[in-house]
């Protein structure tokens, strides 16, 4: 919204002369879609509302993981994961490469299923596209 002014007094402006003034306003990426979840009209930029989510989320741990995976990352995953990421708050990589971007996931450097373990030497925290990049680069996720 534009707001343009006879007098900077109507905006508080101590100047004299026209003022425009710039308001912003968040804007969404994306309208909102609704929740994929069959019969559910809720609105949701994600692929399904809060509620469907969780329950979405019960089901694949409990049909599709598989379940040596699912053993590896249990309760006591979570509170490793949480406190490493109140450690590391930024993606590791992109502040190599000079930039400050907030990390979302904690990496294993070597994977648990070939050895590695929990300890904070062999974990990393990175963004959601630099963990991408690093699994589609050495070909340990899609083939």
């Amino acid at each position: 919204m534009i707001t343009i002014a006879k007098s900077s007094k109507a905006l508080g402006v101590k100047s004299g002369g026209f003022v425009i003034a710039l308001e912003e306003h968040a804007m969404p990426y994306k309208p909102a879609k609704p929740c994929a979840h069959p019969g559910c009209p809720a609105l949701t930029h994600k692929r399904y509302c809060p509620e469907h989510a969780k329950q979405e989320a019960r089901r694949y741990e409990r049909n599709q993981r598989d379940p040596a995976t699912a053993k590896r990352y249990g309760h006591s995953w979570q509170v490793i994961r949480t406190a490493y990421l109140s450690a590391h708050p930024l993606c590791e990589m992109c502040i190599a490469a000079g930039k400050c971007v907030p990390a979302v996931l904690v990496h294993h450097r070597i994977p648990l299923a070939d050895g590695g373990d929990n300890s904070e030497g062999n974990l990393q925290s990175l963004c959601q596209n630099c963990h991408s990049a690093h699994h589609a680069r050495d070909g340990s996720r899609w083939g």
